[in-house]
């Protein structure tokens, strides 16, 4: 494949090739928008983890397999007669356009909250444009997002209608009158399963409306918390094997007094 094309459009080539049903790569001529959409996820992640760890090589090769998804959507809509990466690309340039009035249009002095609010009612206004018989503030968001992704895009469109705590300790509120029927439920005799479930679920929604109005990302919190904990059980494990022990041989006495101990190897001299 020729070095002389510029890179977008050799990456095009590429993947034209990979998906040629004489000369391409079998697997990848056998994919479809379904069986692909997982990888796409998968690379979104990926993105939002070299970002995490600062690594901006790994940063940049992730960022070129998730373009790499693109192309590869729009290659398989291309062979359908649907559209071509270059329609993916105006259409997006449109609507940025489209969307920053303040930028690509007479200036008008607007912040970036002020911005973000006039993002949001641009978006609002296209999803009735597109469609009119739209009945819900809710429509548009995906199902299949990650349970906690979703749940925070359903309370910020919730919000935008009026239906919200306003505040974070208000939200708190209802977390701690969740935690009560989580506790009785859990107390109970006999509780189905579900029924558990069911209150944890309340539980977790509550919790992701609380870091919403604190103006915190669930879906990064979270990431960071199960980072820690993985960092600070791992040295819980080295504190153990050079005393001879593993977690297996050990109380949950021992490894909660190396897991104080980790914490506190953590925090800032003085």
């Amino acid at each position: 494949m020729t070095h002389a094309l510029p890179p977008i459009d050799r990456l095009r080539a590429v993947m034209a090739r990979l998906r040629d049903k004489t000369y391409g790569c079998p697997w990848d001529v056998e994919q479809n928008f379904a069986t692909i959409a997982p990888y796409t996820i998968e690379e979104a992640y990926e993105v939002a983890d070299a970002i995490e760890r600062n690594d901006m090589p790994a940063l940049r090769e992730e960022l070129g397999d998730l373009l790499f998804q693109v192309v590869f959507h729009a290659r398989m809509a291309e062979e359908a007669g649907l559209f071509d990466f270059d329609a993916v690309a105006a259409e997006l340039s449109d609507k940025m356009i489209r969307r920053h009035p303040h930028v690509f249009a007479a200036a008008d002095g607007r912040d970036a909250k002020a911005q973000t609010a006039a993002w949001e009612a641009h978006k609002a206004a296209e999803r009735k444009a597109k469609d009119r018989e739209a009945a819900s503030a809710l429509d548009g968001v995906p199902a299949n997002f990650p349970a906690l992704a979703r749940a925070q895009k359903l309370q910020k469109r919730a919000s935008r209608v009026g239906f919200d705590w306003g505040a974070a300790l208000p939200a708190l509120d209802k977390v701690e009158e969740e935690v009560g029927e989580l506790r009785a439920e859990l107390a109970a005799q006999d509780t189905p399963p579900e029924r558990i479930e069911d209150e944890i679920g309340d539980l977790l929604f509550a919790m992701t409306n609380v870091a919403r109005l604190a103006q915190v990302d669930a879906e990064t919190a979270l990431r960071r918390a199960t980072l820690k904990f993985e960092r600070r059980f791992r040295r819980v494990e080295a504190l153990l094997a050079a005393r001879g022990k593993t977690p297996e041989t050990s109380t949950l006495e021992e490894m909660e007094a190396l897991w104080i101990a980790a914490k506190a190897e953590e925090k800032p001299a003085g």
